[in-house]
């Protein structure tokens, strides 16, 4: 006789190598229409309009700002619905804002698309697809993360060339259309049929952790926040500032230490493929570990290579491979060890709670980071990133003890 039981007729089949890659497309496109978009577009946006450049700029900070703020409405959003139907319409919200810009006739509008952008973000890029798959098919959602992320690695590869392209073609009004199609025509379409339609959360179930040493704690309303979650939260806030910042500074920062510029250039593309290899090496060898060692590696390995760029330039291609190790890592972490550390039940709810602090983080970093290098300079900001990986170093060693020997608490 079948089980009848909620938490058999609930969990879906585990997910496939092709759902996987389909979904790895999703977040190229929805990457490369938002968070990524700015790098091409915002050169074009104030040549063709003569909108303040800062304020074209700054119009992604507050996408990410309005995105951290919706993260924990979103994570239980996926907890009561599954993540299916939230992750179609975050695509559809981020179209929208596409469109939205593409026909702003002034600044305000402008902005406003942007927060349109931020709004869909927050319910379509990796911390509601993770929060999605995670309370889908539970321990057999890791090796789907790190899949996905290797997929997704490629965006910035993909689709700055392709954007650049675009704006040659028919401009950057016609590119956030072109983004705007693809965003509901592509990547809802493989929403739909990637993920599984029953995904909800099995309410009244045991949650299921997949590693030893690590006790899933569930709560009943999924408005937490659990036991050590605070802390997770502030380790994945410092380590997504330090990205950030990174991102953002990198090229000053190498040609602040002596290395020429357009040498500078060529070593910052060591990032994509670092990252890509990192995460391969963990779908490979991984698997069987707790992810408390990945975020020890991810937090060990952009601290050395932090050291390396202010310590050592000539030896720069060494610490940005460290450095795009530990970020390649840094995407599966934040994904797998929650979901070790709280189980099935209340990860949606737990992911988006914990996604909040760390996009307010990065909202506010580039704008701190070229506040801070006007006034004390770049090897000031060098030494407080330095500060901010040493941080992240100490509470991810904090957070790897708990984990690894008292399960969450």
């Amino acid at each position: 006789m079948p089980d009848p039981s909620p938490v058999r007729s609930a969990q879906p089949r585990a997910p496939t190598l092709a759902s996987n890659a389909a979904l790895g497309v999703t977040q190229i496109l929805l990457w490369g229409g938002s968070f990524f978009l700015l790098a091409v577009l915002a050169e074009p946006i104030v040549q063709s309009t003569g909108w303040p450049q800062g304020a074209v700029v700054s119009s992604l900070s507050l996408a990410i700002l309005i995105s951290g703020l919706l993260s924990p409405r979103v994570g239980r959003l996926i907890r009561r619905h599954g993540g299916r139907p939230v992750l179609m319409a975050g695509s559809l919200i981020i179209a929208g804002g596409l469109i939205l810009m593409a026909v702003a006739p002034n600044l305000p509008v402008f902005l406003l698309a942007w927060m349109v952008l931020g709004i869909g973000m927050a319910g379509a890029l990796y911390d509601p697809l993770f929060a999605a798959i995670g309370q889908a098919y539970g321990s057999s959602a890791r090796g789907a993360m790190t899949q996905i992320a290797i997929a997704s690695g490629f965006a910035i590869t993909l689709c700055w060339p392709a954007s650049s392209f675009l704006v040659g073609a028919i401009g950057w009004r016609g590119t956030c259309v072109v983004y705007a199609g693809l965003c509901a025509f592509v990547v809802v379409p493989l929403f739909a049929w990637a993920l599984p339609s029953q995904s909800r959360a099995p309410i009244g179930a045991v949650s299921s952790a997949p590693t030893a040493g690590a006790a899933p704690l569930v709560s009943p309303t999924g408005r937490g926040p659990l036991p050590g979650e605070r802390i997770l939260a502030v380790t994945f806030t410092s380590a997504a500032v330090i990205m950030t910042a990174t991102s953002v500074q990198l090229l000053l920062l190498l040609q602040a230490k002596g290395v020429a510029a357009g040498t500078a250039v060529a070593l910052s593309t060591l990032i994509g493929p670092s990252q890509v290899g990192a995460r391969i090496l963990e779908l490979i060898f991984g698997r069987r570990a707790h992810p408390a060692w990945a975020l020890l590696v991810s937090s060990g390995s952009v601290g050395l290579g932090l050291v390396i760029l202010a310590a050592a330039p000539s030896l720069a291609w060494a610490g940005i491979i460290l450095y795009g190790v530990g970020n390649g890592m840094r995407t599966v972490v934040r994904g797998t060890l929650p979901l070790t550390l709280y189980g099935q039940q209340d990860y949606a709810a737990v992911m988006g709670r914990l996604a909040r602090m760390p996009l307010l983080g990065q909202a506010a970093t580039p704008l701190a980071c070229g506040t801070l290098s006007a006034w004390f300079g770049l090897d000031a900001l060098l030494g407080l990133m330095l500060a901010a990986a040493l941080l992240n170093v100490g509470l991810s060693l904090v957070v790897a003890r708990r984990a690894l020997g008292r399960g969450a608490g």
